[in-house]
C-alpha cells in the first residue's frame, strides 16, 4: 500500500484548508461513512452550508493525499489513513500546547 516514510511518517495538516480539516475530524469521529452523511454534518456546521459537489471533490483532493481511502463497495464509503489519524492526532498535541502557551500569559 504505501512505501515507508521516515520523517513524513506524519504529514502536517497545516497546509490544509478548514473544509478538508473539517472532512478529516468527521471521519475522525463518525469512523467509515459515505459522501451523503458526511454532507450532512458539514452542511449543519457551516452557516452558509456546503454543497455536495464541494464535498466529494475535497474528498477526492484528501485521497490524493494519501488522508482518506475510498472502499467501492455497496455503499461507497470513506476512511481515514493511518497517516490521517497521526497527522489528527498532531494537530491536537499542538493545538493543546498553543492554549497551554496562551494561558500563561495572565
Amino acid at each position: 500500500m504505501s512505501s515507508p516514510h521516515n520523517e513524513r511518517d506524519t504529514i502536517s495538516l497545516a497546509d490544509l484548508s478548514a473544509t478538508h480539516r473539517d472532512l478529516l475530524w468527521v471521519l475522525s469521529q463518525t469512523g467509515p461513512s459515505e459522501s451523503g452523511p458526511l454532507h450532512h454534518v458539514l452542511t449543519d456546521y457551516y452557516t452558509d452550508g456546503i454543497d455536495q459537489t464541494r464535498v466529494c471533490d475535497t474528498l477526492d483532493e484528501l485521497i490524493k493525499r494519501d488522508l482518506v481511502t475510498k472502499q467501492t463497495h455497496d455503499p461507497t464509503e470513506y476512511r481515514l489513513t493511518e497517516s490521517a489519524r497521526r497527522a489528527l492526532s498532531a494537530r491536537q498535541t499542538w493545538q493543546a500546547g498553543t492554549r497551554n502557551a496562551a494561558g500563561g500569559h495572565e
